[in-house]
């Protein structure tokens, strides 16, 4: 696995999200970003992250801070997360894994003791300059929003 490292430049990207359209770090100019990569749609850990970022979401816009998730799943699958439980925000589809992979949240796992490879969850925090600020692995699910709020509130400058 790639480690990206707090204080360097986000690695730029363009991505097809749920709709069929484009997204590209670029869109997100002079706004600050959290960009969460997470293993698949509709399972446990995965729901409870994306509705706690849902329903914490209002505070995230305050701060001007949007949220990308990310997962290997298809466009349909996503559109049918979104809409199951109405979250706010797009989801990109890296079917063939290269942001995954750019952002280097792909490689080996292990769950009840086989080892395969897969997405580490792992969030990465963004100034609206676009340096990485915060890396979350492991993040929360339940309390994912507040780890979020917590790394823009220690990096707010006065």
């Amino acid at each position: 696995m790639k480690h990206l490292k707090i204080g360097q430049k986000a690695p730029s990207f363009t991505a097809k999200i749920e709709d069929g359209s484009e997204r590209s770090l670029s869109d997100f100019k002079g706004q600050a970003l959290v960009i969460y990569f997470y293993p698949k749609d509709n399972t446990p850990g995965c729901t409870i992250q994306a509705c706690n970022l849902r329903d914490h979401y209002s505070a995230l816009l305050k701060e001007n801070i949007a949220v990308l998730g990310v997962s290997a799943d298809d466009e349909k699958a996503h559109q049918k997360f979104i809409q199951k439980f109405d979250l706010p925000f797009p989801l990109i589809a890296d079917v063939d894994r290269k942001l995954i992979e750019l952002y280097g949240v792909w490689g080996e796992k292990q769950f009840m003791g086989k080892t395969y490879d897969g997405i580490h969850r792992t969030t990465f925090v963004l100034d609206p300059a676009h340096t990485i600020i915060g890396i979350i692995e492991k993040p929360k699910t339940k309390d994912h929003a507040q780890e979020i709020l917590e790394i823009f509130e220690k990096n707010k400058t006065t």
